[in-house]
């Protein structure tokens, strides 16, 4: 392991990893004193983390006692030849990590043993289909006395991130390089953790963007808001209702963007499509204030250039006044193909 090899996280950062995970992992100790380690499903609420048990067990037994709850999640292999083309050893896994450390707490209340399986339910089955849980319904009654809660404050809470913060400006170029390249489906999102972990590395060729403004790889959840927000008063979005919009973010096969150094979402653009044949260009919208400085060329040649989009032999976009900007990439109107093209309207 090389010195300084994993760097700490924001508390806020922790907790959020942990409410995000699909499962943590509990570390405690059972009655007898013997070690206890299982795979939970757990929800956050509030300055606790949660998780529900049945009410004789090792989980149960472990209540009253120290016990850490851990979560992690891998950001990106990256093998040897990235920094040596012939010793294994510079071979690593970039992750994250975060534990709460603390004494188990079982919850009485049934309220809040109510609360605390409703966030489950919400986190693991968001679609709904189903009625909401609580105390005094007569459906759920019985199960909430029956089950057991168990939580853990969130008062000693700590992350570690693994994201190349000992690697040299250089070795870094090639990280963020190797990973753009290789485009494996979880890269993208890599590539901006990393720069976001070692904000002095080089900026790479395919970020370059005007000064003042961040090209990012793979927007997400947080940046749904902002993104309707650029979008929500585009001539091809006039009747297209706030949720959609969101919803057509979130599925899109390519989602890149650009932030103000201040933090805020500047630009926004997705694509469809299926990585080797056919790639659609859609949703591509710069803040009024941004335009004209050549944001709007970086994010298309980034884009373009997206895993997603760059291997695909036909790239298709539809625009109303941007005939002039998409030739400059290349783009012609479409009068080669034969057949007519054909659309259903719902």
């Amino acid at each position: 392991m090389r010195k300084q090899e994993f760097f700490g996280m924001a508390r806020e950062q922790a907790v959020a990893l942990l409410a995000a995970a699909p499962v943590v992992r509990l570390a405690g100790v059972g009655e007898r004193g013997q070690p206890v380690l299982r795979t939970l499903h757990a929800v956050v609420l509030g300055e606790w983390l949660y998780f529900h048990a049945a009410p004789v067990g090792e989980k149960s037994e472990a209540v009253g006692r120290e016990a850490v709850i851990a979560a992690d999640e891998t950001v990106a292999t990256i093998p040897s030849h990235v920094f040596d083309p012939e010793r294994a050893c510079p071979a690593t896994t970039y992750y994250l990590s975060a534990q709460a450390h603390g004494a188990l707490v079982g919850v009485d209340d049934p309220a809040l043993k109510a609360r605390v399986l409703q966030a489950l339910m919400e986190k693991h089955q968001p679609e709904g289909g189903y009625v909401p849980i609580t105390a005094d319904d007569p459906r759920y009654r019985g199960a909430v006395r029956g089950i057991a809660v168990v939580g853990v404050p969130l008062t000693q809470v700590d992350g570690k991130a693994k994201l190349g913060q000992n690697r040299s400006a250089d070795d870094l170029g090639k990280v963020l390089r190797f990973l753009w390249a290789r485009g494996e489906p979880g890269d993208p999102r890599a590539v901006d953790l990393v720069r976001a972990a070692n904000p002095g590395a080089p900026t790479p060729e395919f970020l370059l963007a005007p000064a003042g403004a961040r090209l990012r790889c793979a927007l997400g959840p947080a940046d749904v808001s902002a993104a309707v927000e650029l979008l929500a008063g585009e001539y091809w979005n006039v009747d297209v209702p706030r949720d959609r919009i969101a919803q057509g973010q979130l599925a899109s096969s390519a989602w890149v963007g650009a932030h103000d150094e201040a933090g805020a979402l500047i630009a926004t653009g997705r694509a469809l499509g299926d990585g080797a044949r056919w790639a659609y260009l859609l949703d591509i919208a710069v803040a009024e204030s941004w335009r004209g400085r050549g944001l709007g060329k970086a994010l298309v040649r980034l884009l373009l250039d997206h895993p997603r989009v760059r291997g695909c032999r036909r790239v298709e976009l539809r625009t109303r006044d941007g005939h002039a900007f998409y030739r400059g990439f290349g783009f012609r109107e479409c009068t080669e193909l034969s057949g007519r093209e054909m659309a259903l309207q719902r």
